[in-house]
């Protein structure tokens, strides 16, 4: 095999044979990423394309659970599998995992308890909109000053919207007497958290596509959940 270094990547010639087969030449190309010191032929860092994946995917992953969401980015990267941008490296640091999974498995045991989990929804109105916003204002540092602004706002807005989405759902199955409708949506919310966060660092451009389809879902699971949860209370009322 030659090696044939050039700037910012590295061209491979390399033959492969087989018994039945005679040799072949082929040409590949690794990219490294150039600050990678522990990782010299790490994946490049994201392009536009795919760090606005990240903010999409990462807003409205940490709308449903934000402390699976920051774990999967933090492994992610952590075991070379993807690059995050410099400001969000921290993420994979044994301590910043070691919360983010202590507190993912509080919320795993909240979640099952439909009066805990009601208050838990509440309290985390003000903690998954803001902990995604700061996400995508750290996944945009090399962008100027209005585009990380924006991309703030934009990943807000959706994780407000995912979470309002489960909040609501949550209220809803926690009018049923039998617990496994709960139990079933807190499964599912986390599979969907942790599958959509990768999701997005692997296929940007068909993961900004999925969370497009899921805002506008979610919308309208929002509208028609929020008049259901009117009626319903309304009813409580009259009785």
């Amino acid at each position: 095999m030659e090696t044939q270094p050039t700037k910012g990547k590295v061209s491979l010639i390399y033959w492969t044979s087989t018994p039945a087969r005679p040799p072949k030449l082929f040409r590949g190309t690794l990219k490294f990423a150039a600050d990678s010191k522990s990782h010299p032929y790490h994946i490049a860092p994201m392009n536009p394309l795919e760090t606005l994946s990240l903010v999409l995917g990462a807003g409205f992953a940490s709308g449903l659970n934000v402390y699976a969401t920051v774990a999967t980015l933090g492994l992610l990267h952590r075991f070379g599998i993807i690059h995050l941008p410099e400001k969000l490296q921290v993420l994979s640091h044994p301590f910043v995992l070691a919360i983010a999974g202590i507190l993912y498995v509080m919320e795993f045991l909240a979640d099952k308890v439909p009066f805990i989990d009601s208050i838990w929804q509440a309290i985390h109105t003000f903690i998954r909109p803001p902990a995604a916003a700061l996400l995508a204002f750290s996944a945009t540092a090399a962008a100027s000053e209005p585009w990380r602004w924006a991309a703030a706002l934009v990943a807000g807005g959706i994780a407000l919207t995912s979470h309002g989405t489960k909040a609501s759902a949550r209220a809803a199955a926690n009018m049923s007497p039998e617990p496994l409708s709960n139990w079933a949506l807190s499964f599912g919310e986390d599979v969907l958290a942790v599958w959509l966060t990768w999701f997005a660092t692997a296929h940007p451009t068909a993961a900004i596509v999925v969370v497009a389809l899921l805002f506008a879902i979610s919308l309208y699971l929002l509208y028609h959940l929020f008049h259901f949860l009117r009626r319903t209370f309304r009813k409580l009322a009259e009785t």
